[in-house]
C-alpha cells in the first residue's frame, strides 16, 4: 500500500477528474454505437402485456434494481429479480407474457446462464445487455444491447465503474424512450410519485387545504369595519371575506387595506365595511389545483386567495402559510 501522507489534493483532484473523463467518454461513444437493436428492444417491451424482469448479480444487480425502478416510475411496470434468489423459487414470479432484461458486463455471469434457459422455456422473450455481444448470455439473447467499454475508470480496470455506468445510461435511455412512445406525461408521472414534489404539486388541489368551517374569516356587507377588525385578528388570516345577504361574495378586506385607512387619517369608529372593502376580489373554486392558487397569488402579488363555488359563493379561504405546510410551495 502506498503512503497516505503521499496523497495530495492535486493527486486526488486529477484522480476525480481522470474517472470522469473515461466514464463521460464510456457513455458518449456508447451514444455513437446505439443501432436498431435498441428500437427493436423498446417495440419488444411497448408489445409486452406482462412485466418487464430486470436482473443482475453484483453492481450489474444494483444498477438492475435502478432500471427497475426508473422504468416502473416511468409508465413501464417493471421489477427486479435477484438471479441466485431466481434458481430458489422466485424465477416463479417470471411469466410468459413477460420481458427478461439480464444484466451482465462479461455475459457469463454463472446465475444468469442457470436461469435464462428456463426464462426462455417459460416463453419470457429475453434481451441482454452485455459488454460482449459474443459472450454466451448475448447469444442466448433474443436481443443483445451492446453496453461495451474501453476501459474501466479503476487504475487496474478492474473494479465495475465505466462499465456500471455505461449500462445504467443505456437503461435510461430504454426508460425515456419507453416513457415517450407511451405519451407518459407530468400527471402519470404525477400519479406514480404521490409523496413526491410534483405529485404534490399536480394532485393536489385548492379543497384539500383551505380553511373552512369555524376556521374561515368572514362577516356580513352590513358589518362594522371594527367588526371585520375583530374577525381578522381572531382568524389570524390577515384578511376578512365580506358575505352579501345571499351568501355570495361581495369583497375582502385586509390588513394591509386597515393599513392604509390608518395612513389615510380616517376615522374607522363610523366606517361600514361596505366602505372599505375590495370588492370582486380574487377567487378560486375548489377544484382548482393548488399550484395553480400559487400562481395566482404571485401574479396578483397576495398572499390570500378566497374559495367560492360554482356560484361564488364563499367556501373557504387560502393563506400562502396553507400552501407551504402543504409542501405545494
Amino acid at each position: 500500500m502506498s503512503d497516505s501522507t503521499a496523497v495530495t489534493p492535486e493527486r486526488l483532484l486529477g484522480r476525480a477528474r481522470e474517472v470522469l473523463r473515461i466514464e463521460a467518454e464510456a457513455v458518449a461513444r456508447l451514444a455513437e454505437r446505439i443501432d436498431g437493436s435498441f428500437a427493436d428492444a423498446c417495440r419488444m417491451i411497448l408489445d409486452c402485456t406482462g412485466r418487464v424482469v430486470v436482473s443482475g448479480m453484483g453492481k450489474s444487480g444494483h444498477v438492475a434494481r435502478k432500471i427497475a425502478s426508473t422504468l416502473a416510475s416511468t409508465g413501464t411496470p417493471a421489477f427486479f429479480v435477484h438471479p441466485a434468489e431466481a434458481s430458489h423459487g422466485d424465477l416463479g414470479m417470471v411469466t410468459r407474457d413477460d420481458v427478461f432484461v439480464a444484466l451482465s458486463n462479461s455475459g457469463s455471469t454463472e446465475e444468469l446462464l442457470k436461469i435464462v434457459p428456463v426464462v426462455k422455456r417459460q416463453g419470457a422473450r429475453l434481451i441482454a445487455i452485455t459488454g460482449d455481444r459474443e459472450s454466451p448470455l448475448a447469444r442466448l439473447a433474443d436481443l443483445h444491447l451492446d453496453a461495451a467499454v474501453d476501459r474501466e475508470a479503476c487504475p487496474l480496470n478492474l473494479a465495475p465503474t465505466a462499465s456500471t455506468t455505461a449500462t445504467l445510461a443505456l437503461g435510461d435511455a430504454l426508460a425515456v424512450a419507453l416513457l415517450d412512445a407511451r405519451g407518459f406525461g407530468p400527471m402519470d408521472f404525477a400519479l406514480s410519485h404521490p409523496g413526491g414534489a410534483l405529485g404534490r404539486r399536480l394532485l393536489t388541489r385548492v379543497g384539500d387545504v383551505m380553511r373552512s368551517g369555524s376556521s374561515l374569516p368572514q362577516v356580513a356587507a352590513s358589518a362594522r369595519l371594527l367588526d371585520a377588525i375583530l374577525e381578522i385578528t381572531r382568524k389570524r388570516m390577515g384578511m376578512t371575506a365580506v358575505v352579501a345577504d345571499d351568501g355570495g361574495l361581495a369583497g375582502v378586506f385586509t390588513d394591509g387595506d386597515l393599513r392604509r385607512l390608518i395612513e389615510q387619517g380616517r376615522d374607522l369608529r363610523g366606517l361600514g365595511i361596505d366602505e372599505v372593502m375590495t370588492r370582486s376580489p380574487a377567487a378560486v373554486e375548489p377544484q382548482v389545483l393548488a399550484a395553480e392558487a400559487v400562481r395566482i397569488m404571485e401574479e396578483r402579488r397576495i398572499s390570500q386567495l378566497l374559495v367560492v363555488d360554482a356560484d361564488r359563493r364563499l367556501v373557504g379561504a387560502l393563506h400562502i402559510h396553507d400552501l407551504l405546510t402543504a409542501k405545494v410551495v
